[in-house]
């Protein structure tokens, strides 16, 4: 059950040396402070939501990295369903954070868990790894309140000590899709880790679905959103610091992001643009075999996928195509 959520304010002892990100640079334009007209107050319209899996000392560096960047901002941390004693050193060292414990491992969907903690108006996610930069959630509040119909600004990204660019945003700030000149342009997915998203919009969605697990989970609430008529935009301006964790099973990530991809495709694609996706996740796998090992894992849970399926309409086929035919 989730804890109640602290008053603003108070700041935590956080008691381990930090391995959280640092100040880092600011926004890249203006200093990225939220207009005191414009805006509501910041820690009574946002909340942070962090994901987190045994990675006891990764969360704790975060945490201390968000309370330096972003103080006084409300933080929940989910704990899905760790064994290496995360939960008690975020009760002890962080008194003032709110703790969800997640019955088990939920994936991406223990988010969802967080997003009914937080009760704001704003969710701003973070991973575990991910460190939100100062100013930045500021200038997300001001500018979610000057576009009521957007659901997501997806964030810059900057990874490592060398802080160089995530490879996805290059894409992303690619996109050929017209945004907002005070934002960035139009996406049709967005970065699960370093993103804020109105709750309305989150929860109208239904949140992340709980079977995808890990791996491209944002690709279905992506296409849910842009169903619900929210739009999606690439924020550069909004900025948080990624260093990877060493705690990663890249061999099974892979896996489920391929067959995530081909869920999402058979879940909201019509047939014809889901077999041509379909094969297009498939032919960059490498090696027959391993194309053929991929879709028979994908192929295991087809009776759940077309029980859930629902294909977009023509207004999101269309933005689908335009990107596609850009890329």
């Amino acid at each position: 059950m989730p804890e109640p959520l602290p008053r603003p304010g108070r700041r935590s002892p956080g008691g381990a040396q930090s391995t959280g990100c640092s100040a880092g640079p600011a926004p890249r334009h203006g200093t990225g402070d939220a207009d005191p007209v414009d805006s509501p107050p910041i820690a009574a319209s946002l909340g942070v939501v962090i994901l987190t899996h045994n990675r006891c000392e990764e969360v704790v560096g975060t945490l201390q990295g968000l309370q330096r960047n972003v103080p006084g901002i409300p933080l929940v941390v989910v704990d899905n369903g760790s064994s290496d004693g995360t939960a008690e050193r975020i009760r002890r060292d962080f008194p003032e954070v709110a703790l969800v414990r997640a019955p088990g491992n939920l994936g991406a969907a223990g988010r969802n868990l967080g997003a009914r903690a937080v009760q704001a108006k704003y969710l701003a996610f973070c991973d575990d790894d991910v460190c939100w930069l100062p100013g930045s959630l500021e200038r997300a509040l001001r500018l979610l309140e000057q576009h009521p119909d957007v659901a997501v600004l997806s964030a810059r990204v900057m990874v490592g000590a060398a802080a160089m660019p995530d490879p996805a945003c290059a894409p992303m700030a690619k996109s050929p899709l017209p945004g907002e000149p005070d934002i960035g342009p139009a996406l049709i997915g967005f970065m699960a880790g370093a993103c804020v998203m109105r709750a309305e919009a989150f929860q109208a969605a239904g949140g992340y679905w709980q079977p995808l697990f890990i791996g491209g989970e944002e690709a279905l609430l992506a296409l849910d959103l842009l169903e619900g008529g929210w739009r999606i935009l690439y924020a550069p301006d909004i900025a948080a610091h990624h260093h990877p964790s060493r705690a990663r099973d890249a061999a099974g990530r892979r896996r489920l992001l391929t067959r995530n991809a081909l869920w999402v495709a058979w879940l909201r694609l019509p047939v014809a643009t889901a077999l041509g996706e379909s094969w297009r996740i498939l032919r960059a796998v490498p090696g027959w075999r391993e194309r053929w090992c991929r879709l028979r894992d994908a192929s295991t849970g087809w009776r759940m996928v077309f029980a859930n399926r629902r294909p977009v309409g023509r207004r999101v086929r269309h933005l689908l195509a335009i990107v596609r035919k850009a890329g």
